[in-house]
């Protein structure tokens, strides 16, 4: 048996990444997606989720890049000194993370924030994942979860993979996915672990997560390949859909040209296709809660 989550993140960052969404959900393979809920168009992906009712909605939880909704003196670990923000490094915040300088508090209390935000405005998050995968990290785990559970939800991403998703010949005639592939691979010491506490918290995961390598460079030659290497299992696919347009240029995000890439991906017949061949059966996180 091999089932596949089609999570779509980035939900409520622009206009345009959520029209894109709505409409890979409607005539594409997107089962889920996660809200962001300090993203600059959360009101208006709100608005669109009254038309799309079968749409399982997370909240992705923002611990780097942006805003809190938290007063910054009450996560005063988790803002850049001096300033009211997160941190916009992934490196500086995984080395905070790793030598115990983030207060799993301030961690606790920002995901509580930023889950109950998404509630109090009509949503019943169905599972939880983290910008840029920061609960790959234990000590950023433990108060998510915490958070999540204290907040009624029961379902993470598990954003480790199965080992080489794509075949060798495919990495290399891809270096970008190629080196991408490597730096997973030295985080994927912690996925023992992360088992262990989404386990011991009471939280449901898929086996693992697809597509974290090759974020940014997803093609149809690369979805296909990944179609037909998908382990038996339950398996996130990690997708970033959206239009290339004027709000997303002005944004902060490496990843503009890729996401209408994603998105002509995602809503092709040839995708589903792939997906249909290897006999891939897609759900959605809400049925991975039953």
């Amino acid at each position: 048996m091999r089932r596949l989550i089609v999570n779509a993140d980035d939900l409520g960052y622009t206009s345009g990444i959520n029209r894109a969404i709505f409409q890979a959900h409607a005539s594409g393979l997107v089962t889920s997606t996660t809200l962001m809920a300090n993203g600059p168009a959360f009101a208006d992906a709100c608005a669109g989720l009254g038309s799309a009712p079968h749409l399982s909605v997370g909240c992705h939880v923002m611990l780097i890049d942006g805003s809190p909704l938290s007063s910054p003196s009450a996560i005063a670990s988790l803002v850049s000194a001096g300033s009211s923000t997160f941190r916009t490094s992934l490196g500086a915040f995984a080395a905070l993370a790793m030598f115990g300088r983030i207060d799993p508090r301030h961690i606790e209390i920002e995901a509580a924030a930023q889950i109950r935000h998404l509630q109090s405005a009509g949503v019943s998050p169905s599972h939880i994942d983290t910008h840029k995968h920061t609960h790959i990290f234990p000590t950023v785990l433990r108060p998510l979860l915490r958070a999540a559970r204290d907040c009624g939800i029961r379902c993470v991403r598990n954003p480790f993979g199965p080992g080489p998703a794509l075949p060798l010949p495919v990495l290399l005639n891809y270096p970008g996915v190629w080196r991408r592939w490597a730096e997973l691979r030295v985080l994927s010491r912690f996925a023992a672990t992360f088992r262990e506490i989404a386990l011991a918290y009471g939280f449901t995961t898929p086996d693992g997560t697809l597509g974290i390598e090759v974020t940014g460079m997803l093609d149809e030659s690369l979805f296909a390949a990944l179609a037909q290497n998908i382990p038996p299992g339950t398996w996130e696919f990690v997708c970033h859909p959206g239009y290339d347009d004027a709000d997303l240029a002005k944004s902060n995000t490496r990843l503009t040209k890729s996401r209408a890439i994603e998105f002509q991906v995602l809503t092709s017949p040839e995708a589903r296709k792939a997906l249909e061949k290897s006999g891939v059966e897609l759900i959605s996180y809400r049925d991975l809660n039953r």
